[in-house]
């Protein structure tokens, strides 16, 4: 098998004609960024009907970091791009293309990258916004390594970053209680060599069947802005909790084992396991699905809550504060999220 056929396989993409190639891709940095103010469980005792122990036994969830009024997706997002690029040596006026994963951009246009790319000074970058829930961040990364892996560019910013709390009713027990605000950035890069790091492999899937059981459903053009939109709360989180829970129980895992088998893979070869943070059973659920042990996988829900699109690349920040990211690890992401969307990606990781 050639180069080209391997990584045509692996990336799901066709080979370069005419004597080109593709490139492996790899992640160069990471960034992340949080406000301080924090939202305990002790501080929503005050505001709704529920208990700490309630909250903690059902979702794992301690605490979450929320903004302060009038700070936005953007500057999150442009802070977490910054911290990527220093990390990695990278001037950002050497950024191709910003990819931001976000459902709570700053307003519905211009898109958010524009505006995280005039912050950072990335004066020669384009970029768009990706907008599918807590898989934003996983299905950028795909979108990144494509223009990675076929030469169209060499430093790419996929970006997970949501201020849930600016589309989250505080009376509503059933959301209240999940959704804080922050998230992260990942530089992808090409890579010199297997050793340096490398996307391996994604799979994602939608059902839009069960659109309407996790939606903001005002806003848009089904329901314009007025009056009575804000009158119904329209512009908030809906949640079916049971449903979405048996969603994510069910589809993360099994996308998860379809990635695995389909590379010759089990839960047992993968080092480090990197999951949405949406609740903790969900994630112990699918680390029984494969066969994993937990002191494989990253869990930060406690901290953050779930930050929507920008679980993931907290996760990473995580792994990498706790010195559990080594060079060579085999790592498995996965997510799920409103759409209703599902994703999983194995990488090698090269720092």
């Amino acid at each position: 098998m050639t180069y080209a056929q391997h990584l045509e396989l692996i990336l799901n993409i066709p080979a370069i004609e005419e004597g080109g190639r593709l490139h492996l891709a790899r992640i160069a940095s990471v960034g992340t960024a949080v406000p301080t103010k924090l939202l305990t469980n002790a501080d929503l005792e005050k505001m709704v009907d529920t208990t700490d122990q309630w909250i903690v036994e059902r979702t794992g969830i301690k605490q979450r970091h929320i903004v302060d009024k009038g700070v936005t997706c953007s500057d999150l997002a442009a802070e977490a791009a910054k911290k990527a690029l220093a990390a990695a040596g990278v001037d950002a006026s050497e950024v191709d293309l910003i990819i931001v994963g976000t459902v709570t951009p700053d307003m519905m246009l211009p898109a958010t990258a524009c505006l995280v790319q005039d912050k950072i000074g990335a004066k020669n970058a384009w970029g768009f916004d990706l907008s599918i829930a807590c898989s934003g961040f996983l299905y950028a990364l795909q979108v990144g390594v494509q223009f990675v892996a076929t030469g169209a560019h060499k430093n790419v910013l996929a970006i997970g970053m949501d201020v849930m709390s600016s589309i989250i009713d505080y009376t509503d027990r059933q959301t209240c209680i999940i959704f804080g605000d922050g998230g992260g950035a990942a530089l992808i890069q090409p890579s010199p060599s297997k050793e340096q790091g490398y996307f391996i492999d994604f799979l994602h899937e939608v059902d839009g069947s069960g659109g309407d059981y996790l939606c903001m459903p005002g806003g848009g053009s089904q329901f314009p802005a007025s009056a009575q939109t804000v009158a119904d709360k329209m512009h908030f989180v809906k949640q079916d909790g049971p449903v979405v829970f048996k969603f994510a129980s069910k589809r993360m895992p099994e996308l998860c084992a379809r990635l695995l088998a389909r590379n010759g893979l089990t839960g047992a070869d993968i080092d480090l396991f990197i999951p949405h943070q949406a609740n903790l059973r969900i994630i112990k659920a699918a680390v029984d699905r494969l066969g994993m042990s937990m002191d494989k996988v990253i869990v930060n829900i406690d901290e953050y809550g779930n930050t929507t699109a920008g679980t993931l690349p907290l996760a990473i920040g995580t792994a990498l504060e706790q010195g559990r990211l080594k060079k060579g690890d085999l790592i498995l992401f996965a997510a799920m999220g409103a759409g209703l969307s599902a994703g999983a990606c194995l990488m090698r990781w090269g720092y």
